[in-house]
Parts: C-alpha cells; structure tokens; sequence
C-alpha cells in the first residue's frame, strides 16, 4: 500500500546499515517516509513520487573514489529542503562544489559536538556554544562547504560536522543523529520535518486503517482471498484487516508445523475462529512435518524443508477452498528494503529464518500485502487499532521454523517437548515478574550437548538448555538482559525440577552487533 495522500519524506539510501532507524524515527514522529536506492532516484521518479523533504542516507563508500554513488542534480533542484547524513553529507558536498577530504581524521563512535551557529536544525537540542554527545562512522570528511553553506557544528575529527544553507533549506550534518548514541538526535529529524519542512505529521494508524481497507476493497473485489496464518503478530494483523474488509471472503490456512510454543495452536485457533469468526482451517501436520525432519541436522537445511512443506501443505488446503483468486500476506516494510540493495539487485540478506517463501508463484494468485509500508511497531499499533488482545500483539518475535531452530542437532519428537515446556517455564516467570514488556525477545534453547549431574541420590545424563533475553528497539541491534541472580536461579530451579531431560541450564549474555539478524 503506497499512501500518496500523506505527506512523504524521501529517505535516498547509500547503503547505511543503520538506513531503516532514519524511517523508523521519521515514522515516529508520524511523518510518512521511504526508503530508495539512490540509483532509483532521478527527475522522472522524483515528479512521481512528489516529497515534501528529502534525506540522504550514510553509505560505505567514499565520495573520493571512482564512480563513488552520487545523488542525483535534480535532488537538489527539487525545491524541497535536503539532509544529508554522514556520507550522504559529503555527496552533498561534493555535488554542490564543496570539499571532501580523505583518510587522516577517522572518527568512529562517540564524539563530542560543539554547536558554532544558531540554525533551525538545532533548536531546542544544544545551545549555541555548548557541546553534545553524537555518534561518528566516518574515515572521509568535509574539509571546506560549498559556497552558500555555512559551519553550524564541529567536533575534534571534523571541523565541517554541520554545515547549513538556510536560503536553500540544505543541511549536512557528518554524525548520525538516529542511532540512540547521538543523544536526543531525534530532535534534530523533527526540527527538520517540522520547522525546516513545515510538515504537519499525519501519519497515524487510525487513518492507516481506513485507508488500508479502502485500498482491500478496491484491489480484491468480489473475489476470495487465502491467507495463511503462522500464529505470529504479522499475518495475525493482516487476516484481521483483511477479514474487516471482506468479510466472509477471507480464509485463513494455519498450517500447524507441531514446532510451535505450549498452547500456541489452540490460542490462534481460538482468537481468529472462536473470538473474531473467521472462517479458519486448522491443518494439524506436525506429524509430517516431524518425519520430514528426520535425520536433518543442518539448520538451513532444516528451514528448507520446513518451508517445503508448509508450501505444500497450505497449497493442498487452499486448493480446497475454490475460487481463490488472491493471496493475503504479512510482508513488512523492512522485507520490502531488504529485497532490493542499493545497487537496484538482490539483497545479499536472506531472511530464510522467518519466511517460508515461495507462494505467490506456486499458487499464481494475485497478492494483497497491506502492511507494506508498515514497521513492526507499527503492525502492532494497528494491531491495537483493530481490538487484537495485548497479549497477542505485544508477543516476542519467533521466527517462521519455531522451535526446530532451537533445537540444534536431529529433531525428534522427545526435544521438542522438552524445548516445548521449559520455554514455557521461563516465559512463564518472564510474566510472572513483569519483566516481559521490558524484553524484545526471550526464548530457550536445546543444547546438542548433555551432561552428567547429580540430582537426588542418583546420577543423570541429560541435556543441557540455554536461556536467551535480549533488549533492542529495532532489532537491528541488542543486548543482553540483565536479569538478577535470584531471577535466573528460579527460573534454573524450576525447569529441572519440572522438565525431565534437563539437568543443567546456562544463560545466554551475548550482544548481537550491527548488521545481523537473528541467532541460532
């Protein structure tokens, strides 16, 4: 769904791996924004596409090197204001006549900025003369502004740190003021939205809503749509929408894997069947899905034919309904960045732990997305709008294979009830202690190791289960949770009195850097 009726920020992508946290903060300001490959942009989509204010992203590369990515002229003869961020400054710069500067003044992580000149872009931030805390990446720097510009800040490593032209409302700044380590860098998008731009902000979900069923309506017609229902917050939202936009015409496959969480299944089949009355087959194939899985050790592998047969086995129920003519899915915004690199080809990020892929040329049926423009906070705010319980919008992400990459090493019906019931245990007590709001994703973890213990009067030989909690806003990067002693101590002592097969239990304290996606 592409929402022209709002007011929209182009964010020109370079290939920043921090990219989407600029959408994500424009997106919380309730201004809508996309991102572009900056090879996409020229005078032609720019007229189409129409933006109020336009940002060019940080990149890897260097405005110095031969056929360095560079915006095109008529960004700047838009007659929109431009923001340039760290590389995105620099090609600002050296399109408009300025300066770059190579090699000898690398700035990586925080650094200290001192504000030189009033500007728009800082107010209520810092004040003139007084210093901040921002996040640098860069090798490269401005080394003289393009005429008409001015310095608004520097810091030790880049005397051009922000550069402004206010008659032509353009502004670079060589820091990055989205991640959370530029210190209330949210300010300076919103000062740039709304005193530089003028924007309103009119992007909120109760409007998405309406507009998101119009746009159903319109695209569907009469015709029925399939929908296929993984228990996770995504598809739940979209077969909602979907269903208040069509009605009886929607069903929904849920393709029972039997690598799912303790009571997973019956709550997805009592919310969407029993609470929301729509039409819902249950397909109950854990069976298959077990024997297919025999043997199978490797965990791509294991993905693979996961996605296999839930391919198959959501074919053959949909075959069954007749006369289906669409296909409703769950694709997010970030799905959407991540299937096209800035170069214009695929990504080389394949997200093969959350899809199954493969539908829509399998069944040839045409595909309704409406959450296509969405963020996941965003799904969950609709969620929300839409009346679906906090329990099931709020819900941890769990990526599309479940339990089966949780459990390293053969699959056998044996693991899974006991991954099966200890991550119950320990989500139980996440709860209990009112620590789940606070925590983006927990889980636990089979061990492909087992271990000789003592436990009564008597020795055992059991496996051992790791314990995951990670913090994070965006999921791009995170941390550990820091639970105390006593916490993880009952939680350690409640699956091994309770979950026969486990007789030792770790916690997990690794930190996922930039750049990666999920862990095993």
């Amino acid at each position: 769904m592409n929402p022209p009726q709002h007011e929209r920020v182009l964010i020109v992508d370079f290939g920043s791996q921090v990219t989407q946290l600029i959408a994500r903060r424009l997106r919380e300001a309730r201004v809508y924004s996309e991102i572009v490959p900056f090879a996409r942009v020229d005078r032609t989509f720019l007229a189409g596409f129409a933006p109020r204010a336009i940002i060019l992203s940080g990149g890897p590369a260097s405005v110095l090197e031969t056929n360095a990515p560079m915006p095109d002229a008529a960004v700047f003869e838009a007659g929109v204001p431009v923001l340039g961020i760290c590389y995105g400054q620099q090609a600002m710069v050296s399109a408009l006549g300025g300066e770059v500067e190579g090699g000898r003044h690398r700035e990586f992580g925080r650094a200290s900025l001192t504000v030189a000149a009033h500007s728009p872009l800082f107010e209520g931030w810092v004040e003139t003369g007084a210093a901040e805390q921002v996040w640098m990446s860069h090798g490269d720097r401005v080394a003289a502004a393009p005429p008409g510009f001015h310095v608004i800040a520097a810091s030790p490593g880049a005397p051009c740190a922000a550069i402004a032209d206010e008659a032509r409302r353009f502004y670079g700044v060589q820091f990055h003021p989205e991640v959370m380590h530029t210190l209330r860098g949210e300010r300076i998008y919103e000062n740039f939205l709304f005193r530089v731009a003028g924007l309103k902000g009119d992007w909120t979900m109760a409007a998405y809503r309406d507009e998101a069923v119009a746009a159903i309506r319109a695209k569907v017609g009469d015709a029925r749509v399939v929908c296929g229902l993984s228990g996770g917050v995504d598809s739940a939202v979209t077969a909602v929408l979907v269903h208040e936009a069509i009605g009886e015409r929607l069903t929904c496959v849920f393709v029972d894997t039997g690598m799912m969480r303790e009571g997973e299944a019956d709550e997805v089949v009592g919310l969407f069947r029993d609470h929301h009355n729509i039409p819902l087959i249950h397909a109950d194939e854990g069976p298959r899905f077990l024997a297919a899985l025999d043997g199978v050790t490797d965990p791509e592998q294991k993905r693979k034919t996961i996605g296999k047969i839930f391919i198959d086995v959501f074919q053959e129920h949909a075959e069954s309904i007749g006369k289906v003519k669409f296909l409703a899915q769950g694709t997010l915004y970030p799905d959407v960045i991540e299937s096209v690199s800035v170069t214009g080809g695929p990504s080389v990020t394949i997200k093969s732990h959350h899809n199954v892929g493969g539908l829509p040329e399998r069944m040839n049926l045409g595909l309704v997305e409406p959450l296509r423009a969405l963020f996941k906070d965003e799904v969950r705010a609709l969620g929300r709008e839409l009346g679906l319980p906090e329990r099931f919008v709020g819900r941890h992400p769990f990526p599309g294979p479940g339990l089966a990459i949780r459990c390293p090493g053969e699959i056998t019906a044996e693991k899974l009830a006991i991954l099966r019931r200890a991550d119950a245990v320990y989500l139980e007590e996440i709860r209990n202690a009112g620590l789940y709001d606070e925590i983006w994703q927990a889980f636990a973890a089979l061990l492909p190791v087992r271990s000789v213990g003592v436990m009564g009067d008597g020795r055992s030989y059991d496996y051992v289960l790791a314990l995951r909690a990670v913090t994070s806003v965006d999921g791009m990067t995170a941390d550990y949770y820091p639970f105390e002693h006593d916490f993880l101590g009952r939680v350690a002592g409640r699956i091994i009195n309770e979950v026969r097969g486990v007789n030792r239990v770790v916690y997990d304290v690794t930190s996922k850097p930039p750049g990666t996606i999920e862990w095993e």
